[in-house]
Protein backbone atom coordinates (compact mmCIF):
# COMPACT_ATOMS: atom_id res chain seq x y z
CA UNK A 1 0.00 0.00 0.00
CA UNK A 2 2.89 2.59 1.03
CA UNK A 3 4.42 2.00 -2.48
CA UNK A 4 1.69 2.82 -4.43
CA UNK A 5 1.45 5.67 -2.41
CA UNK A 6 4.61 7.13 -3.02
CA UNK A 7 4.76 5.73 -6.62
CA UNK A 8 1.29 7.97 -6.93
CA UNK A 9 2.68 10.73 -5.12
CA UNK A 10 6.24 10.70 -7.31
CA UNK A 11 4.09 9.75 -10.61
CA UNK A 12 2.01 13.01 -9.88
CA UNK A 13 5.02 15.54 -8.87
CA UNK A 14 7.12 14.60 -12.43
CA UNK A 15 3.84 15.41 -14.58
CA UNK A 16 3.35 18.63 -12.54
CA UNK A 17 6.67 19.44 -13.04
CA UNK A 18 6.39 18.51 -16.70
CA UNK A 19 3.75 20.99 -16.72
CA UNK A 20 5.63 23.91 -15.20
CA UNK A 21 8.49 22.93 -18.10
CA UNK A 22 6.19 24.10 -20.90
CA UNK A 23 7.25 27.41 -22.69
CA UNK A 24 4.26 29.68 -22.38
CA UNK A 25 3.66 32.71 -24.73
CA UNK A 26 0.92 35.30 -25.62
CA UNK A 27 0.45 37.46 -28.48
CA UNK A 28 -1.77 40.50 -29.66
CA UNK A 29 -4.22 40.01 -32.67
CA UNK A 30 -5.50 42.58 -33.76
CA UNK A 31 -9.01 42.49 -33.81
CA UNK A 32 -11.05 45.78 -35.02
CA UNK A 33 -10.51 49.44 -34.09
CA UNK A 34 -12.85 52.53 -33.98
CA UNK A 35 -13.33 55.23 -31.15
CA UNK A 36 -16.19 55.18 -28.87
CA UNK A 37 -17.87 57.95 -27.12
CA UNK A 38 -16.24 57.53 -23.37
CA UNK A 39 -19.32 59.45 -21.66
CA UNK A 40 -21.45 55.72 -21.75
CA UNK A 41 -18.04 54.33 -20.13
CA UNK A 42 -19.10 56.69 -16.42
CA UNK A 43 -22.02 56.42 -14.57
CA UNK A 44 -20.74 59.76 -12.21
CA UNK A 45 -20.22 61.71 -15.49
CA UNK A 46 -16.62 61.75 -15.23
CA UNK A 47 -16.12 62.38 -18.54
CA UNK A 48 -16.33 64.94 -20.47
CA UNK A 49 -14.94 64.40 -24.00
CA UNK A 50 -17.30 62.79 -27.03
CA UNK A 51 -14.42 60.99 -28.55
CA UNK A 52 -11.89 57.98 -27.60
CA UNK A 53 -9.84 55.91 -29.38
CA UNK A 54 -11.07 52.38 -29.02
CA UNK A 55 -9.75 48.89 -30.02
CA UNK A 56 -10.75 45.21 -30.51
CA UNK A 57 -8.01 42.60 -29.32
CA UNK A 58 -7.66 39.07 -29.68
CA UNK A 59 -5.35 36.91 -27.93
CA UNK A 60 -3.16 33.56 -28.36
CA UNK A 61 -1.79 31.40 -25.35
CA UNK A 62 0.68 28.72 -26.51
CA UNK A 63 1.34 26.11 -23.80
CA UNK A 64 4.02 24.00 -25.29
CA UNK A 65 1.86 22.49 -28.13
CA UNK A 66 -1.41 23.11 -26.90
CA UNK A 67 -2.70 26.64 -27.85
CA UNK A 68 -5.87 28.87 -26.38
CA UNK A 69 -7.41 31.42 -28.14
CA UNK A 70 -8.98 34.45 -25.64
CA UNK A 71 -11.72 36.96 -26.90
CA UNK A 72 -12.40 36.42 -30.63
CA UNK A 73 -13.68 40.39 -31.78
CA UNK A 74 -16.31 41.27 -34.38
CA UNK A 75 -17.72 38.79 -36.96
CA UNK A 76 -16.19 40.71 -39.94
CA UNK A 77 -17.99 43.18 -41.83
CA UNK A 78 -20.35 43.37 -39.27
CA UNK A 79 -19.88 46.52 -37.95
CA UNK A 80 -17.62 49.48 -39.23
CA UNK A 81 -15.15 49.07 -35.99
CA UNK A 82 -14.50 45.19 -37.26
CA UNK A 83 -11.02 44.02 -38.60
CA UNK A 84 -11.52 42.85 -42.31
CA UNK A 85 -9.24 40.10 -41.66
CA UNK A 86 -10.65 36.84 -40.24
CA UNK A 87 -9.67 35.44 -36.93
CA UNK A 88 -8.59 32.18 -38.63
CA UNK A 89 -6.16 34.00 -41.31
CA UNK A 90 -4.25 35.65 -38.41
CA UNK A 91 -4.08 32.33 -37.10
CA UNK A 92 -2.78 30.44 -39.92
CA UNK A 93 -0.29 33.66 -40.37
CA UNK A 94 1.23 32.28 -36.67
CA UNK A 95 0.87 28.59 -37.78
CA UNK A 96 -1.57 27.84 -36.11
CA UNK A 97 -4.53 25.44 -37.40
CA UNK A 98 -7.96 27.03 -36.14
CA UNK A 99 -8.99 23.38 -36.15
CA UNK A 100 -6.22 22.69 -33.39
CA UNK A 101 -6.88 25.16 -30.83
CA UNK A 102 -7.57 23.18 -27.54
CA UNK A 103 -9.52 26.33 -26.02
CA UNK A 104 -11.17 29.23 -26.69
CA UNK A 105 -12.00 31.57 -23.33
CA UNK A 106 -14.41 34.21 -23.31
CA UNK A 107 -14.32 37.10 -21.11
CA UNK A 108 -18.24 37.26 -21.76
CA UNK A 109 -20.93 37.13 -23.97
CA UNK A 110 -20.88 40.43 -25.85
CA UNK A 111 -20.56 40.68 -29.73
CA UNK A 112 -17.17 42.23 -29.76
CA UNK A 113 -15.59 39.38 -27.72
CA UNK A 114 -17.67 36.56 -29.59
CA UNK A 115 -18.24 37.08 -33.19
CA UNK A 116 -15.46 34.69 -34.26
CA UNK A 117 -16.01 31.77 -32.35
CA UNK A 118 -17.58 29.59 -34.79
CA UNK A 119 -13.79 29.37 -36.73
CA UNK A 120 -13.13 27.14 -33.62
CA UNK A 121 -14.79 24.22 -33.69
CA UNK A 122 -12.90 21.51 -31.99
CA UNK A 123 -12.13 24.21 -29.08
CA UNK A 124 -13.63 23.62 -25.52
CA UNK A 125 -15.91 26.80 -24.95
CA UNK A 126 -14.50 28.36 -21.58
CA UNK A 127 -17.22 30.66 -20.41
CA UNK A 128 -18.63 32.22 -17.21
CA UNK A 129 -21.71 30.26 -15.60
CA UNK A 130 -23.78 33.35 -15.22
CA UNK A 131 -23.02 34.41 -19.18
CA UNK A 132 -23.79 30.71 -20.52
CA UNK A 133 -27.17 30.82 -18.27
CA UNK A 134 -27.63 34.12 -20.04
CA UNK A 135 -27.29 32.92 -23.97
CA UNK A 136 -29.31 30.17 -23.33
CA UNK A 137 -31.89 31.62 -21.31
CA UNK A 138 -35.66 31.46 -23.06
CA UNK A 139 -35.84 34.28 -23.32
CA UNK A 140 -31.61 34.85 -23.54
CA UNK A 141 -30.87 38.08 -21.43
CA UNK A 142 -30.25 41.22 -23.32
CA UNK A 143 -26.60 42.13 -25.12
CA UNK A 144 -25.78 38.26 -24.99
CA UNK A 145 -24.16 37.60 -28.49
CA UNK A 146 -26.26 34.63 -28.96
CA UNK A 147 -25.72 34.30 -32.51
CA UNK A 148 -21.82 34.15 -31.98
CA UNK A 149 -22.78 30.73 -29.97
CA UNK A 150 -25.01 29.53 -32.54
CA UNK A 151 -23.07 26.70 -33.62
CA UNK A 152 -21.82 25.46 -30.05
CA UNK A 153 -25.88 25.42 -29.21
CA UNK A 154 -26.38 23.75 -32.49
CA UNK A 155 -23.87 20.94 -32.91
CA UNK A 156 -23.46 20.87 -29.17
CA UNK A 157 -20.00 21.62 -28.94
CA UNK A 158 -17.43 21.59 -26.47
CA UNK A 159 -18.42 23.66 -23.50
CA UNK A 160 -17.25 23.93 -19.31
CA UNK A 161 -19.57 27.06 -17.76
CA UNK A 162 -16.89 28.18 -15.13
CA UNK A 163 -18.86 28.97 -11.75
CA UNK A 164 -15.05 29.01 -10.34
CA UNK A 165 -11.68 30.31 -11.03
CA UNK A 166 -9.94 27.65 -13.86
CA UNK A 167 -6.42 26.91 -14.28
CA UNK A 168 -6.76 26.36 -17.77
CA UNK A 169 -3.59 24.36 -18.10
CA UNK A 170 -3.14 22.76 -14.68
CA UNK A 171 -0.21 24.05 -13.68
CA UNK A 172 -1.08 27.86 -12.81
CA UNK A 173 0.64 29.06 -16.15
CA UNK A 174 -2.91 30.12 -17.61
CA UNK A 175 -5.74 31.04 -15.04
CA UNK A 176 -9.11 31.71 -15.93
CA UNK A 177 -10.52 34.25 -13.22
CA UNK A 178 -14.14 35.22 -11.91
CA UNK A 179 -14.39 39.16 -12.00
CA UNK A 180 -18.45 39.80 -12.45
CA UNK A 181 -19.80 42.79 -13.02
CA UNK A 182 -19.73 44.28 -16.54
CA UNK A 183 -22.03 40.84 -17.26
CA UNK A 184 -23.05 37.70 -14.70
CA UNK A 185 -20.07 35.78 -15.86
CA UNK A 186 -17.39 38.11 -16.86
CA UNK A 187 -13.88 37.02 -16.19
CA UNK A 188 -10.20 38.10 -16.90
CA UNK A 189 -7.43 35.54 -18.11
CA UNK A 190 -4.19 35.53 -15.86
CA UNK A 191 -0.68 34.54 -18.11
CA UNK A 192 2.77 33.75 -16.10
CA UNK A 193 5.37 34.68 -19.14
CA UNK A 194 8.66 33.16 -17.93
CA UNK A 195 10.33 36.48 -18.95
CA UNK A 196 7.79 39.30 -18.95
CA UNK A 197 6.10 37.71 -15.86
CA UNK A 198 2.26 37.74 -15.41
CA UNK A 199 0.16 39.61 -17.19
CA UNK A 200 -3.50 40.30 -16.10
CA UNK A 201 -6.00 40.53 -19.75
CA UNK A 202 -8.80 42.72 -18.15
CA UNK A 203 -11.63 41.53 -21.00
CA UNK A 204 -14.03 44.20 -20.07
CA UNK A 205 -13.69 44.37 -16.26
CA UNK A 206 -12.65 48.33 -17.02
CA UNK A 207 -12.43 50.01 -20.96
CA UNK A 208 -9.57 52.88 -20.19
CA UNK A 209 -6.93 54.00 -17.92
CA UNK A 210 -9.27 56.20 -16.44
CA UNK A 211 -11.82 53.78 -15.07
CA UNK A 212 -9.04 51.88 -13.81
CA UNK A 213 -7.03 54.15 -11.90
CA UNK A 214 -10.55 56.07 -10.30
CA UNK A 215 -13.02 53.04 -10.42
CA UNK A 216 -15.06 54.18 -13.06
CA UNK A 217 -18.11 51.62 -13.26
CA UNK A 218 -20.24 52.05 -16.97
CA UNK A 219 -24.14 52.71 -16.63
CA UNK A 220 -24.70 49.59 -18.87
CA UNK A 221 -23.17 47.02 -16.70
CA UNK A 222 -25.11 44.05 -15.29
CA UNK A 223 -23.88 45.04 -11.38
CA UNK A 224 -22.26 48.13 -10.07
CA UNK A 225 -21.03 46.18 -6.77
CA UNK A 226 -19.49 43.45 -8.70
CA UNK A 227 -17.91 46.10 -11.03
CA UNK A 228 -16.11 47.93 -8.49
CA UNK A 229 -14.92 44.58 -5.86
CA UNK A 230 -13.54 43.03 -9.46
CA UNK A 231 -11.70 45.78 -10.12
CA UNK A 232 -9.90 45.89 -6.46
CA UNK A 233 -9.86 41.96 -7.19
CA UNK A 234 -7.17 42.95 -10.21
CA UNK A 235 -5.37 45.72 -8.38
CA UNK A 236 -4.53 43.35 -5.66
CA UNK A 237 -3.46 40.74 -7.92
CA UNK A 238 -1.49 43.38 -10.05
CA UNK A 239 0.35 44.48 -6.39
CA UNK A 240 0.48 41.12 -5.39
CA UNK A 241 2.27 39.26 -8.85
CA UNK A 242 3.91 42.51 -10.04
CA UNK A 243 2.19 41.91 -12.81
CA UNK A 244 1.39 44.05 -16.23
CA UNK A 245 -2.30 44.94 -16.76
CA UNK A 246 -3.42 45.25 -20.34
CA UNK A 247 -6.57 46.99 -20.85
CA UNK A 248 -8.45 45.18 -23.88
CA UNK A 249 -9.97 48.66 -25.41
CA UNK A 250 -7.41 50.74 -24.63
CA UNK A 251 -5.15 51.33 -27.25
CA UNK A 252 -2.55 52.55 -25.05
CA UNK A 253 -1.89 49.12 -23.64
CA UNK A 254 -1.22 47.85 -27.19
CA UNK A 255 2.17 48.70 -26.93
CA UNK A 256 2.53 46.44 -23.97
CA UNK A 257 2.73 43.11 -25.99
CA UNK A 258 5.36 42.66 -28.94
CA UNK A 259 4.12 43.55 -32.27
CA UNK A 260 2.46 40.68 -34.33
CA UNK A 261 3.40 38.16 -35.18
CA UNK A 262 5.91 38.36 -32.54
CA UNK A 263 5.06 37.05 -29.37
CA UNK A 264 5.83 38.28 -25.61
CA UNK A 265 7.72 35.11 -23.28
Amino acid sequence: MKSRFWLALCTGALLSLSAAAQEVTLTRLDCGNGTNDPRRFSDTFAYSETSKPFTFSCYVIRHGAEVMVWDTGYLPGSVPNASNKPLADLLKQIDINPDDVKYVGISHFHADHTGQLGSLKNATLLIGKGDWDGITATPPMGGANVKGFAEWIAEKRKVEPQSADKDVFQDGSVMMLRAPGHTPGHSILLVRLKGMGPVILSGDAVHFHENYEHDGVPGFNHDRAQTLASIERIKQIEKNLKATVIIQHDPRDIGKLPAFPAAAK
